[in-house]
């Protein structure tokens, strides 16, 4: 499927990614953007995010993110990028509801499929390599190339991670070949971190905890804490992958507090666990060695009910 069969006849387009937009996230709504701005002028596009960190805005596009406000809006294409069920679009749904045609984009294994048209591939990296593929590689201009970039470098944590395939180094390839500045992009938009940043990221190593044999580390940040340091939950972007690395431990959780009771929990992996079985199990999703899941409960009902699923896995995993 290329982009092009969808476009026609097309005069406006609403794009939205996942609530609590990522790099990945970001970068698939703004090259697209600006895929559409170079190559189609005639078409109207609008990004709806919530809020994206301001480190995105390295991007060429990113003052064109808008927030959803509430307002009726009809466009005869809806594109949904990066979101691996509809309830991920958050106020922005609505606006892929009442869309004439809809196009979901993704490569979530949890993604069961939605919208009129669906191009998920489980397999890829990122959405920005699903979106990639969709798009004319010559028509691809360093911006839109400087976006997709960012997103495929993202979740694969700089094309470390197991999703990171020789597709994906071939694509990030033929993007890098459109001139881009891509150590700029990282070192602004990966690996920068603020004073605040790190603090919280220090104490987030200082107070871990290891369990299950060493196999498995936790860390916990409070609101109070995020409160007192004046950082946001995309300050805390990192710290999970920061504890995976620990040496000895196959799998780290960590989770930060949204409201009483109330924990957002990230799930890493190393080569053993499919952490993604275990977030759906409580109903959430992700990848085989990323997930997450907004869970109830106090940090240790949490923990205790998430341990046991890691433990089967890996005693299954000696015993295979």
């Amino acid at each position: 499927m290329r982009l092009e069969t969808i476009l026609q006849d097309v005069k406006s387009v609403g794009l939205a990614g996942h609530i609590r937009p990522d790099g990945d996230s970001v970068g698939a709504c703004v090259g697209l953007w600006n895929y559409l701005k170079d190559n189609y002028p005639q078409i109207q596009a609008d990004i709806w995010l919530e809020q994206p960190d301001r480190k995105f805005s390295i991007l060429e596009g990113y003052e064109m993110i808008r927030q959803p406000d509430g307002e009726e809006r009809k466009y005869d294409l809806f594109i949904s990028l990066d979101a691996a069920d509809r309830n991920r679009l958050g106020a922005a749904l609505p606006y892929f509801e009442s869309a004439a045609r809809t196009l979901c984009v993704d490569h979530h294994i949890s993604n069961k499929g939605f919208g009129d048209e669906k191009v998920i591939d489980a397999g890829a990296s990122s959405a920005c390599e699903v979106l990639f593929r969709l798009l004319e590689p010559e028509k691809i201009s360093r911006n839109t190339a400087a976006a997709l970039y960012m997103g495929i470098a993202h979740d694969t944590g700089v094309f470390q991670y197991s999703c990171t395939s020789p597709e994906t180094m071939r694509v990030a390839a033929a993007l890098m070949e459109k001139g881009i500045p891509y150590s700029r992009i990282l070192e602004e938009t990966y690996y920068k971190k603020t004073y605040l940043q790190n603090q919280v990221l220090g104490r987030a190593l200082l107070e871990s905890m290891r369990l299950l044999g060493g196999r498995c580390i936790v860390s916990v940040t409070r609101k109070k804490d995020m409160d007192f340091f004046g950082v946001q939950p995309t300050d805390l972007e990192g710290i999970v992958s920061q504890l995976r690395l620990t040496e000895g431990v196959e799998v780290a959780i960590y989770l930060y507090e949204i409201g009483n009771h109330e924990f957002k929990v990230s799930l890493r992996s190393k080569e053993l666990v499919d952490v993604s079985e275990i977030a759906s199990y409580f109903g959430g999703g992700g990848h085989v060695r990323a997930a997450g899941v907004t869970m109830q409960g106090t940090f240790h009902d949490i923990v205790n009910n998430l341990t046991p699923h890691i433990e089967r896995q890996l005693a299954d995993q000696e015993t295979a």
